[in-house]
């Protein structure tokens, strides 16, 4: 649990970094931190391939209008 903690410290502070090098306009150390928001998140488990093999198909990084639940996109708006 100590290394999640650890993670999870690591994101918040990348996060707040994104912003931060954001509102200063510094392309290079926004993509830095943004760089490092995607190392925490992998290590998660958050990014990446998935980790469960339950059967199902992947429709991650799909468009919702290519996929099961276009239908249901369509009548919220």
């Amino acid at each position: 649990m100590d290394r999640r903690r650890e993670l999870v410290k690591a994101l918040m502070s990348a996060r707040r970094e994104v912003g931060a090098a954001a509102r200063r306009g510094d392309r290079a150390a926004e993509a830095l931190a943004r760089k490092a928001v995607d190392r925490c998140k992998r290590a998660l488990g958050e990014r990446g391939p998935v980790w469960w093999r339950d059967g199902s198909p992947d429709y991650t990084r799909k468009m919702v209008r290519n996929s099961p639940y276009a239908d249901w996109f369509e009548a919220l708006s």
